[in-house]
């Protein structure tokens, strides 16, 4: 092959790959109604299980020998969870951090056997109470859904690129479709799972997550599922309060990371078939003595936000909610903490709004903004995705007047998080998982080859050099480079920018290898 020849087939690949986009967007189309339907069928199990465990649980308070069939019940269950997790342990715990493995470290992903245990694992622990969140489990059922198109759209060419793309579409159809908030799902799609804002991305996850958000409106009405309503607006003069409360968020983020790692920790050192029933166990006696604590949490978030129980109820709940959310999620049980960490927060900030309305000069419609402002500084600290955390705030509270002091909380909340040098917890998880299966985070790829586009950040290695004086990894060739709204074929004396993209073909035999390489050339240096 000449060179011209060479060149020639390099030009076709970049408008080929300038398509991939539009392609991204059509099949987001489809991901979106797949994934939506997954979602919506599984979150409507997870409600009607979690309202049959509060009246389960009030029947047994009424009458108490309805202890022994319910000690019956709960054996089975906890069995058959075990069960179902030590055959396809990927359908364990929350779910976002084996969506992060796939997408980002090639972790195997089985869409097939996933599906069942997450739909049948989450209504049982639903049906018990465990205080478990359907959001974390609603990302990996629209990664899964997503999974299974690409294999029906793609037939024999899985596990390139291109079907990662679609996996991270899915990741937000499901979060779109679980809180029907779909610029949140996008973006943590974007922020929380595949970390690169490429125009590819990006097309097929607002699509997916758009499509998700319309079948979920369509299922349960317009109405988000944490609809704040018309909440009051703090004064100027009251923006004093965002330090503390960003000091609160991050503390409390920190320790909501350290109690649930803790408690998955001591877990780890019981026998795996003992850890579900442990967990339900103790679900006894806090639906018997403190129903509300049970579930999700979303009737948490409003009670908190109305102050709708004392303060001394607010704090008893605020300990009871991290320490049951720890011992459930702890077990393995499928369920997510998505939707806990955010009670927790909620009731962190209820009580802060409630102290400083019952010993200072705070007005009670002002408590609800303090709930919302702890609420996502604790997420942003815990899970690290600040601009996610903001959006869901907003989106949330269907107005934009409140942006400015929810996005102070969590920046704040976020730097005590990073002082406090709090890892994010669905990348420790990811880590937990890695090394109990055995395996390492560079995991071998059977991807016969693709393109990806890596953005070039200023202050990099390879920024302002020209590309021969780059050290490329062996197994990959840059293709294209696209600056602005332009598309340049790049030549050794081209000099890169910061804000370029890179257009890189790989191998798939090198890709473990050429993806952490190229991050090391293309982000950002700390030091």
């Amino acid at each position: 092959m000449t060179g011209n020849d060479a060149a020639h087939d390099i030009r076709r690949l970049i408008p080929r790959f300038d398509h991939l986009k539009w392609k991204m967007a059509a099949a987001g189309i489809v991901i979106g109604l797949v994934s939506g339907l997954l979602v919506v069928v599984y979150r409507l199990g997870i409600e009607y299980g979690t309202d049959a465990s509060r009246w389960i649980y009030a029947r047994i308070r009424e009458t108490p020998w309805l202890i022994a069939p319910w000690a019956v019940a709960a054996v089975a269950a906890a069995l058959a969870i075990a069960w179902m997790v030590g055959k396809e342990p990927m359908a364990g715990g929350s779910g976002i951090p084996q969506t992060n493995g796939v997408v980002i470290c090639g972790l195997k992903m089985r869409w097939q056997t996933i599906l069942p245990v997450r739909f049948v694992g989450g209504l049982l622990g639903a049906l018990f109470g465990l205080s478990l969140g359907r959001e974390g489990p609603s990302i990996q059922i629209g990664a899964s859904g997503a999974q299974c198109v690409s294999h029906r759209l793609r037939g024999h060419r899985r596990e390139d690129m291109q079907e990662h793309y679609l996996v991270t579409a899915g990741a937000a159809a499901g979060l779109s479709a679980a809180f029907s908030a779909p610029l949140s799902g996008m973006m943590f799609a974007l922020e929380g799972v595949h970390r690169s804002f490429s125009p590819a991305i990006l097309m097929g996850a607002t699509a997916a997550s758009l499509t998700a958000d319309f079948v979920s409106k369509y299922c349960f009405g317009l109405r988000p599922v944490l609809d704040f309503g018309d909440i009051g607006q703090l004064s100027l003069e009251e923006y004093v309060w965002l330090i503390p409360l960003g000091l609160v968020a991050g503390l409390v983020g920190s320790l909501m990371n350290r109690s649930l790692l803790g408690f998955q920790t001591l877990y780890g050192k019981l026998p795996a078939w003992s850890r579900p029933m442990i967990a339900i166990a103790i679900a006894l006696p806090v639906g018997i003595w403190l129903p509300d604590v049970l579930g999700g949490g979303s009737n948490l978030i409003d009670t908190a936000e109305h102050a709708r129980v004392g303060l001394g109820m607010l704090c008893l709940l605020f300990v009871a909610k991290m320490l049951f959310t720890s011992t459930s999620f702890g077990s393995g049980a499928p369920g997510g903490i998505f939707m806990p960490i955010l009670a927790v927060g909620s009731l962190a900030g209820g009580i802060c709004g409630e102290v400083l309305h019952r010993f200072g000069d705070l007005p009670s419609d002002a408590v609800a903004v303090f709930a919302v402002c702890v609420m996502t500084g604790t997420l942003a600290a815990s899970v690290k995705t600040p601009i996610t955390s903001i959006l869901l705030a907003v989106e949330m509270s269907g107005t934009l007047t409140h942006m400015l002091p929810v996005a102070a909380v969590a920046f704040i909340a976020l730097l005590v998080s990073d002082l406090l040098r709090t890892k994010p917890i669905y990348g420790e998880l990811l880590e937990r998982y890695v090394r109990a299966q055995g395996m390492q985070m560079a995991i071998a790829s059977h991807v016969g080859s693709g393109i990806m586009e890596l953005p070039l950040e200023m202050g990099a290695i390879a920024d302002g050099k020209r590309v021969r004086d780059v050290r490329w990894p062996s197994g990959c060739l840059i293709i294209g480079l696209r600056r602005g709204e332009s598309e340049i074929v790049p030549r050794g004396d081209t000099r890169l920018r910061a804000g370029d993209y890179l257009v890189v073909l790989f191998s798939g035999e090198e890709e473990r290898e050429v993806r952490p390489a190229m991050r090391r050339l293309c982000d950002a240096r700390l030091d």
